[in-house]
Formats: C-alpha cells, structure tokens, sequence
C-alpha cells in the first residue's frame, strides 16, 4: 500500500495544491482543518507515514500539535509548513523533533524531495528501533567475555561513544566490528538519529559513488528517478562505512575531500548538499601496509585514524569461549523455544584448542547447528563435527598429527598442506586474501593449492 501523508492546515488552498502534489507522485493523503482533528483521528485509525503540519493553526497551534504527535508517534516525521517563518520559528520546531521547515509559497520540486527523505527517515527510524531493541543483546552475544582484551575494547566503547570522534575499528572477519559501530552509536548523543551502515566492499566500484553520494534522476543509464545516498540518510546522525580498505583509490580521494568538507553534490548534480555525520569504519586489513604498497591513501588513514579500536581474534581470548557459548545456547532456546544443551569438560576442551579461523561468528554458528542436529542434553567430544576435534587432519597441524614418524620431505609436504588449510579457513577461502595473510604470490600459491588438491573460492 502506497505511503499515507497527512495535511494539516487551515487554508483550503493550501491543502488542495498539497494533497494535488503528493496524489500524483503516488501517494495517498488526508487533509484536516485543525489539529485537533488530527490528534483525534489517529487515535482510532491508520497512522501517516509523514505529516505536513502549518505552525499558524486557530486554538491548538502548530507547535502544540508537533508535540502531541512526537509524543504519540515518534517515528512519523513532521514536516513544519510556514508562511510567516524565521530562523527562530524553524530552530525551535526541529528542537521539538519537526523532521524538516518549509516556507511558503510552497516550491513542488521541495515538497516532492522531503517528502521522499522524511518516508526514507521513517523507514531508516523503525528499522533502527528495531535494531536498538537487538543491539543490547547482540553487544552481549559478540562482545561477552571476561578476559583482558575484550574489557579493553568495552572500555574504549564506553569512551568514545559519547563524543563525536571518528572511529577506526579494525579486526578480522566475524571478530565483531559492525556490533562495536552499533555499541558507539547506541551510546552516543546521536542514538535517536539514523545510523547507515554499507559495506564498501560489496558494492561494484562503478556504483560505489551513487550508493554514498546519491544521484540525479537521469545521471546515467538506469538512474530513473532521485536517489538519495548514504552519507545524506546519515545527516544528524552516524554513518558506518564497513571494509573501508576495499574502497579504490579514486572513490578514496572523494571521501576524504566529503569528510574534510562535510558537503558534496550527487552524482549527476551540481547542487552542493552539506550533511553532519559521524563517521565510523572498519577494515579487516592492515591499512599501514596498504598504503606501503599504494592501495590506501595514507592522508585519509589519518584523518579516519581519530580513536582507533582494535578487536582480538577468538584464539587469542579462549577463556572467553565457554561464556560465549552459554550465552548463545541461551539466546538461541529463548528464541526458538529449544531446550538447552550443555558441553562437558572434554568437549570444552577441545574447543578451546580449535583455532575459529571465522572467530565469534563462526562459534555462534557452531553452537546453534550442534543445538539443531543434538538430540541429548549434553555434548561430548564424539558428538563434536570432525573438524572441531583434535584427530582431524583439517584442524591445526599440531592437532592429532604425528609429523615425527614421517621423513623429512614427508613431514614438510604434510605441514604445509595442513599451514595452508588453516590459513585458508582464516582468509575465507579466498586466494587474494590468502596471499595478502601468508605474503605469497598469488601465482605461486595456486601451484602449491592445486598440488595439495586443495579448493578455493576464487582462481
């Protein structure tokens, strides 16, 4: 169903050529005469999705009905309309939580772009609620832990939060980065305001520019209609820029110029947009050598360098395991209404030697597959899958594989074999990335994969 606009305003011609506007881009409107009449519909009817509000109303004013309505539906963003508007009027109705002031005579090209930001701003709210109403538990799931590494980053997330510094978070796949970003932004004096997240290394590099700048309705081939890019969804408020390392240099230029400036034009457009965004990135690489080997800008490492925040691999905090896997054990039963399972000491143990190459993820996911596929209470070392038991030959090469009683040429091949599984596990089975870890040719190491039989995610 098409979105629901609400126009509330005492001129008639106001509320014709509004509901006119809004009709033909798509949407459906209702208008009322007062406030009140508002107030009084939603009490018992569908909510808008947005609202045109007129400060200058008879009896309950403008202000009034802004503050019974960011009372009563918090989420739907008000859009304050005036024909006698100042700078005063307009600061103190955004104070109020007003979403965006409009002076009249009203322009049809303003109305159709607040219109499109304040439903993308609901939409953004709510899912964000409805995050925040997760993120409690998720900081727990991936962040719990008594040992001293993870107090550490808790310490740092309890310090930079409530400032407006930026954020370098670094760590390897499924160690928690996008989680600690959702703890900042939580904890920070912009937590009511959107928090945009994008995955730099997702998106192909010749729409990387559109997805963060937005772009003009007909800037290239495709481009049908406005779009609205993240750095502008992210305005007030925080945006998370995941991956940030595999973002190529000429798309780094740009955002260095953004963040030095706080403003930039669409793709497509030459209407300069200033925006007010805290930024957070993250990288699961080391930006230090990427910029020794010409893939990083070391200007924009340092301005994104404010307070960096590094998070430890699994391995390196074992003590933490049993703890998180108590806690996802009871999550998961909570959610899905299974019965709990309990882990012996052995099987402990073992776990505790795994080196969790795909770290709190991967556990998480371990521990959720052994309470789906378990049928008894407790979990012992047999009931463990074989990689996660030290006689697999696919664990560590110190795990249950006895290089001793071989010869020379024998052991080395089995080691190597056996240094190249694990590594792989560790870089996601993807060859670049594996060769970035190892620091072997990527020519050499499909030699030394296809001798070993050994299967990657890319050639």
């Amino acid at each position: 169903m098409e979105p629901l606009i609400f126009v509330i305003d005492d001129e008639e011609d106001i509320r014709i050529t509004l509901q006119g506007i809004l009709e033909d881009e798509g949407y459906r409107t209702k208008s009322f005469e007062s406030g009140e009449e508002a107030i009084e519909y939603i009490k018992s009817n569908e909510e808008p999705d947005a609202v045109f509000l007129d400060i200058w109303l008879p009896e309950m004013d403008g202000i009034e009905v802004l503050k019974v309505l960011k009372n009563k539906r918090p989420h739907v963003p008000v859009i304050m309309i005036s024909g006698h508007g100042n700078i005063e009027t307009a600061v103190q109705t955004i104070k109020l939580g007003a979403f965006d002031f409009i002076e009249k005579p009203l322009s049809l090209e303003k109305i159709i772009v607040t219109t499109k930001k304040a439903l993308e701003f609901k939409e953004l709210t709510i899912e964000n609620q409805q995050l925040r109403s997760k993120v409690k538990r998720d900081v727990v799931d991936e962040l719990s832990g008594k040992s001293k590494k993870i107090l550490e980053v808790k310490e740092q997330i309890e310090k930079v939060a409530p400032t407006d510094a930026w954020v370098l978070i670094t760590g390897s796949n499924g160690t928690g980065k996008e989680i600690v970003a959702r703890a900042i932004h939580k904890k920070s004096k912009r937590a009511n305001r959107p928090l945009i997240a994008i995955n730099c290394a997702a998106i192909p590099e010749e729409l990387i520019e559109s997805e963060l700048f937005g772009h003009e309705k007909g800037s290239f081939t495709g481009a049908h209609k406005l779009h609205i890019g993240k750095f502008e969804q992210a305005h007030t408020g925080t945006l998370f820029l995941d991956e940030i390392g595999d973002m190529s240099l000429k798309t780094q230029a740009k955002i260095l110029r953004i963040l030095q400036e706080q403003k930039f034009e669409r793709v497509g457009g030459n209407k300069t947009i200033e925006v007010d965004v805290r930024v957070i990135v993250a990288t699961n690489k080391d930006l230090k050598k990427e910029i020794k080997e010409g893939r990083f800008r070391e200007d924009l490492y340092y301005r994104l360098n404010v307070f960096p925040i590094h998070l430890p691999d699994l391995r390196e905090r074992p003590e933490d395991i049993p703890i998180l896997i108590e806690e996802f054990i009871e999550s998961f039963c909570r959610e899905n209404g299974y019965k709990p399972i309990e882990f012996t000491k052995d099987a402990l143990n073992q776990l505790l030697k795994y080196s969790w190459p795909g770290n709190v993820r991967e556990l998480k996911n371990f521990t959720e597959r052994m309470l789906i596929l378990h049928s008894g209470k407790k979990v012992d070392v047999k009931d463990l899958p074989k990689e996660y038991r030290m006689e697999s030959k696919e664990n560590n090469v110190y795990h249950g594989i006895n290089i001793f009683n071989m010869d020379f040429k024998t052991a080395r091949a089995e080691f190597e074999k056996q240094y190249l599984i694990q590594k792989l596990k560790e870089a996601n089975y993807n060859i670049s990335r594996l060769s970035e870890l190892i620091g072997l040719e990527r020519s050499y190491l499909h030699k030394k994969l296809k001798s070993y039989g050994i299967q990657t995610n890319n050639n």
